[in-house]
């Protein structure tokens, strides 16, 4: 079963008060530079992750997440990031690239 860990917050404060667009450009790079495969996406519809994951406040509508496989680098999304929800969910079948903006 495939592990995803996450971070979710509004588009708003992801887009347009948190400098996500470095952060994300760095890491691509680094992952260009050592000749890895990306293994994050940014979701625009966040419906799947918070159907499946019970914790997440029911009020979070106009959501963004960024999607990982490797958790220490949510976790470090996460200490840059700090008004955020993080979590994990497992799903063998959740369809990334349907809802991918990145």
């Amino acid at each position: 079963m495939n592990t995803y860990y996450f971070i979710l917050a509004s588009k708003k404060f992801l887009l347009e008060e948190e400098p996500i667009e470095e952060m994300l450009r760095e890491r691509t790079n680094f992952y260009l530079n050592h000749n890895m495969e990306p293994d994050f996406w940014i979701m625009e519809d966040t419906s799947k992750i918070i159907n499946k994951d019970k914790n997440i406040p029911k009020n979070f509508t106009n959501s963004l997440a960024i999607v990982s496989t490797n958790k220490t680098f949510i976790d470090w999304m996460k200490l840059r990031i700090t008004h955020v929800y993080m979590g994990k969910i497992q799903d063998p079948n959740l369809n990334l690239e349907s809802s991918i903006i990145y």
